[in-house]
């Protein structure tokens, strides 16, 4: 094996080109700032107090919910519980897609990339005051494999196919086949307790390793953490408690930062965010290097929607422009590709196919000869920009003659649709996982997976292409980045997905919420937060 840096010296194609993001100062000097900068943790620019001030209690406010049922798969109020309350191997900063040390303090990979080791820390306990060891980093890792869970890089865990831990603070993974995106997965994957498992699974506790512990959780309302005292980082975190509001309108939850009941919200509407960014005493936090994306879903199988060119005619309608200026106030751009401007699989050429062109649009439709009949069009409801967003798809396709009716699914229905690939035409929704290694979209998000996706689109020739973008070892090379170009390809040519934008996710908060970080999923990590 040859070691590899903590640092992991990927080739200039893993820094976020072009994305303009802003590094801010970590806070703290010595050992502090250095287990702060190891957390991988970015933070909102500082607004009060020069300096960290103990103690207090976080009021925060999210739309929903987490639901045990799909707590690994990166829906929203699961990213609330697991970014405070658990820990991971390794963590990403925001700028580039560079492992650092986490849980794990370093790494050996292979040569030839078959197998991995990972030294790490003894020094962490889970909230039941138990140490965390290698085995708890084995059975977390076959957790997140195991198809119950439905978890989005399931594939990249199955594709592990032997742990040692011998050792209580060291692991080797052996894989079935190189793993350009291993990284990815010790990013994503919570670090579970073995002893409470059915307890998470019933919803009745969360036990992790992380800077908080869930002392209380009322179903549907609320969720509160204390601090954990005996947290890995020194004196981490800062606050003594977070308490969560669960609001699913988002006029009451920017009523309820407004009035003070809560201090730190995730899910208004980004018109209000632009306000909330604009009024003294408020800040708009934008989560960059946490790219979403913004697309059409497309069921392939029913009729209307079988014809490539019918989806093709639904590419060129579409009015990427207006939704992101308008929907999402210019906070991200349109696109094809899934692809940020940040990842190596981004092409300007290939991102500039289909443009807004209602009379190109119409003549493909023509070609088809397809009578379109009325589609359904899918959204989250409750949601503003996704129900903006449908009304302006739903505009676009009026005027080339294919007629929708706008179907708002109640949250925990949509999921298990998008899931369970059972939306009858069309849907609107986010996607994430764009931001990381590419082939990780294509063999892990339930949009993209080219063996199970949400279209149930099925092609020899997608199975293909995202298999040789995964197995290629170093995620960063130029054979990669000729992979990544295949993948394009293939998923320009079938459009089983309409890419709308990238998109930035935002949070809003009161001014005094200081250094606030998060994940490139989006998780709220608290560790650094303090109230000025």
């Amino acid at each position: 094996m040859s070691k590899t840096s903590l640092h992991v010296a990927l080739d200039r194609r893993t820094f976020f080109r072009g994305a303009g993001l802003t590094a801010v100062a970590v806070l703290g000097t010595g050992l502090l700032g250095a287990c702060s900068s190891a957390v991988g943790e970015q933070s909102a620019a500082a607004t009060g107090a020069a300096e960290p001030v103990r103690g207090g209690t976080l009021k925060a406010g999210i739309g929903e919910d987490v639901l045990p049922a799909t707590f690994l798969t990166n829906t929203s109020g699961a990213t609330t519980v697991i970014g405070l309350a658990y820990d991971s191997l390794i963590s990403y900063p925001h700028d580039k897609v560079e492992p650092q040390p986490r849980l794990a303090t370093g790494w050996t990979l292979a040569p030839d990339g078959l197998s991995l080791a990972l030294d790490l820390r003894d020094d962490v306990t889970f909230h039941s005051g138990r140490p965390f060891t290698s085995k708890d980093a084995e059975f977390s890792i076959r957790t997140y494999a195991d198809p119950k869970w439905t978890a989005q890089l399931r594939s990249t865990a199955a594709a592990i196919t032997g742990f040692d831990t011998s050792d209580p603070h060291r692991l080797v993974l052996t894989f079935a086949h190189p793993l350009g995106n291993v990284f990815d997965l010790l990013d994503t994957v919570p670090i579970l307790d073995s002893e409470t498992i059915d307890k998470l699974t019933a919803g009745e506790a969360f036990i992790g390793t992380g800077p908080f512990k869930l002392t209380a959780r009322v179903p549907s309302t609320s969720l509160t953490f204390e601090r954990n005292e005996n947290y890995w980082i020194p004196e981490r975190p800062y606050l003594d408690r977070v308490e969560v509001s669960i609001i699913p309108d988002a006029q009451a939850l920017l009523s309820s930062l407004k009035s003070g009941q809560v201090q730190i919200v995730n899910g208004l509407n980004y018109r209000d965010i632009e306000t909330i960014g604009k009024t003294a005493g408020y800040q708009a936090i934008p989560l960059e290097g946490a790219e979403l994306g913004v697309y059409v879903g497309t069921n392939v199988t029913n009729p209307a929607l079988s014809d490539v060119r019918v989806r093709k005619a639904i590419a060129h309608a579409l009015d990427r422009d207006r939704i992101v200026s308008e929907v999402f106030r210019s906070s991200g751009y349109p696109v094809n590709l899934p692809w940020p401007k940040s990842s190596p699989a981004y092409d300007e050429s290939r991102n500039a196919t289909y443009k807004r062109d209602v009379a190109k649009a119409k003549q493909v439709l023509a070609e088809s000869g397809v009578a379109v009949p009325n589609l359904t069009l899918s959204y989250g409801a409750g949601n503003p920009f996704y129900e903006a967003t449908a009304q302006i798809v739903q505009a676009n396709l009026a005027e080339i003659g294919i007629p929708t009716t706008l179907d708002p699914q109640e949250y925990a229905s949509f999921v298990k649709n998008l899931i369970g690939a059972q939306f009858p035409g069309l849907w609107v929704t986010f996607h994430s996982w764009a931001q990381y290694v590419p082939s990780t979209l294509t063999v892990s998000a339930y949009p993209f997976n080219a063996r199970k996706n949400a279209s149930r689109f099925d092609s020899p020739a997608y199975v293909a292409a995202a298999d040789a973008a995964w197995q290629v070892p170093d995620g960063f090379s130029d054979q990669a980045v000729d992979a990544y170009g295949a993948v394009s390809d293939q998923l320009l040519e079938n459009l089983f997905l309409i890419e709308v934008g990238v998109i930035y996710n935002q949070y809003a908060a009161a001014a005094a919420v200081q250094d606030v970080g998060w994940t490139k999923r989006s998780e709220i990590q608290l560790t650094n937060t303090y109230l000025a």
